[in-house]
């Protein structure tokens, strides 16, 4: 019975890397919240350049993992690659917290705190996130079945912070006032060194494989030399400029595509060249390569939410005059309850982790619960002292809308989770789970565009469209992300783990780049109408009745970087915010068609022995 128990519990590990990842992820989603937000209302950048540099910091942010992958695999090891990467990652907010405090006085200053900042984050996420993601699986042994949930219940932790992340961060930074940005920053940096403390605190004492052997340490044939802290500093900062000349290079000659090509190409090739691989390992790493190539599209398509999608929610959604009322007293009955639930979770926590051996961890979630406990009670106290009887909500941030992906995948996880292992034997295999991944998120953006078909620029809509749009990406996401960070896991071997997980993110950082390139085309609306109005030239006239600009106008237009065209993507027009998201259904909906129909020769070559 006691084996039984234990198979069926996870392994207190991967709560370690849950709370690590949750916090790394807050800091992340809430400042990706506010990127776009910052670019086109405290540093004046337009639509398009905005999109391209968004798409471009998220290419490399998941194009690093490549090199963080290959030296923790021969140098540094998991664990100091994860807590070097998180440092590396705090400066980088405290550094983008100066540029949202100086763009206004010193705007050159900003824009190359700006840059840094963005490297710094790319250089620091290189080192966190392969490695983070590769120890998941070797807290399991290869035959354990609960891999697939344990990667679904680890995609659940970094989606707590993601709904956390831009809620908060939009609450302090997205006010209305460009100048709050600066304390998003700042915000999601103290979550990163929360992240730092927990993997630090802890790792070591519980991050083991079913052997009970610390995962994560320094290779044993690592030269003592990149272990020595005056190599380490040094490397870390010629590695961060380095990726801040990368990024801001890329802003001029758009170059990314191109690596990003070379890597796709040179990776496998080192690879497949190796001759301590076996035919049936190749196989198995060639669905790999497979299946990340499908990948791409996924991403182009959804990481539109923090391009395209927030210009939409700022812009083109109905999101004040709510006048949402809510009486103090369901303020205070909800809190009684919160607190009923954390006194329910000390005396778990106290039974769970009872022994000797768990003190520190014991503790450290007593404190937590302990401070959650206090500022509901502080909270409850501040509203007392104002005498008000309702809290008014007269305005949700466009920020906040970025919460509602994370927010849908920890409310929809634990019953994917469920769900596969109910299934049992008739559970469909990890390609086709991602081809239907693509089919939930092409019929997501076929909700929206029926919902914006007809509507002209300043007209706003409900937003219930893309609260229904984010609740369908949510379970294409759950159907792709965690299953195919699971396969790349039991398909690799051991000696490519880190550097296969890292492909795995090189999808991610194509799809990415091609979000950026795609976002640009978001048909110019309300914003680009509105600045041309103040230099006094009619755009709703040019764009949509066809009139053209005088010579004077479309100089002024060009040098305001106000577009007065449309775009096309491969012959295909892009007039309406319809046509803009119908785009997506067919790019995402194609892609769901091809892999459905290669599934059962995938599964094939993953059955290669």
């Amino acid at each position: 019975m006691s084996e039984i128990a234990v198979k069926k519990n996870h392994p207190k590990g991967l709560y370690i890397l849950f709370a690590t990842e949750m916090w790394e992820r807050f800091n992340f989603y809430g400042m990706r919240a506010i990127l776009t937000l910052f670019m086109v209302k405290a540093l004046l950048y337009n639509h398009e350049f905005a999109s391209k540099l968004y798409g471009s910091y998220l290419s490399l942010v998941y194009l690093s993992p490549l090199l963080g992958g290959y030296i923790a695999d021969r140098y540094w090891g998991n664990r100091r690659s994860i807590i070097v990467g998180g440092l590396v990652m705090a400066v980088g907010e405290l550094v983008l917290f100066l540029c949202g405090s100086f763009y206004h006085s010193a705007p050159q200053l900003s824009t190359f705190l700006f840059f840094s900042g963005l490297g710094l984050m790319i250089t620091g996420n290189g080192f966190f996130k392969p490695n983070i993601s590769s120890l998941v699986g070797q807290l399991y042994t290869k035959e354990d079945n609960r891999k697939d949930a344990a990667y679904t219940i680890f995609y659940m932790g970094i989606n707590v912070g993601g709904a956390l992340g831009p809620f908060v961060c939009g609450l302090v930074g997205d006010t209305g006032n460009p100048a709050d940005f600066r304390w998003a920053f700042l915000v999601g940096g103290i979550g990163m060194c929360l992240s730092v403390i927990v993997q630090k605190l802890f790792q070591h004492k519980y991050v083991v494989n079913p052997q009970q052997e610390v995962l994560g340490l320094v290779p044993k044939n690592s030269p003592k030399a990149f272990s020595s802290t005056p190599i380490i500093v040094s490397g870390l900062i010629i590695l961060a400029a380095v990726m801040i000349a990368l990024f801001y290079l890329d802003s001029k000659f758009n170059y990314l595509f191109y690596l990003l090509t070379a890597c796709i190409i040179i990776v496998p090739a080192i690879i497949f060249v190796d001759k301590s691989l076996t035919a049936a390992e190749k196989k198995k790493v060639a669905v790999i390569f497979v299946v990340c190539f499908f990948v791409i599209f996924f991403w182009g398509a959804f990481e539109q939410a923090g391009a395209s999608l927030t210009f939409f929610a700022d812009e083109q959604t109905k999101r004040d005059g709510l006048g949402l009322s809510v009486p103090v007293w369901i303020i205070v009955l909800i809190s009684a309850a919160l607190l009923y639930y954390v006194f329910t979770l000390f005396k778990k926590a106290g039974k769970t982790l009872a022994s000797a051996f768990d003190k520190n961890l014991r503790l450290t979630v007593f404190g937590l619960l302990i401070l959650f406990s206090a500022a509901l009670v502080i909270g409850n106290i501040y509203l007392f002292s104002t005498h008000q009887t309702h809290v008014v909500l007269e305005e949700v941030p466009a920020s906040w809308f970025q919460s509602l992906n994370s927010a849908f995948v920890v409310l929809f996880a634990p019953f994917f989770a469920w769900f596969w292992l109910k299934l049992g034997k008739n559970e469909p295999s990890s390609p086709t789970k991602m081809a239907l991944g693509l089919l939930l998120l092409a019929l997501g953006y076929l909700w929206i565009a029926q919902g914006v078909d007809g509507v002209m620029p300043g007209v706003k809509v409900s937003m219930i469209w893309l609260t229904g749009m984010y609740a369908l990406h949510t379970a294409g996401e759950l159907c792709l992300s965690p299953i195919g960070m699971s396969l790349v896991n039991k398909l690799s071997p051991v000696k490519f783990l880190s550097l296969l997980m890292a492909i795995w993110f090189t999808a991610n950082a194509f799809g990415n780049k091609l979000a950026g390139v795609l976002s640009s085309m978001y048909p110019p609306g309300i914003a680009e109408i509105a600045k041309a109005k103040k230099a006094g030239i009619n755009l709703s006239n040019i764009l949509y009745n066809h009139i053209a600009p005088t010579v004077e106008e479309a100089q002024k237009l060009k040098s305001l970087e106000i577009p007065y065209t449309f775009k096309s993507f491969f012959g295909y027009q892009i007039n309406t915010l319809h046509d803009f998201f119908m785009l997506f259904v067919f790019m995402a909906g194609a892609a769901s068609l091809i892999l459905f129909l290669v599934t059962k020769k995938l599964q094939k070559m993953m059955q290669a022995e």
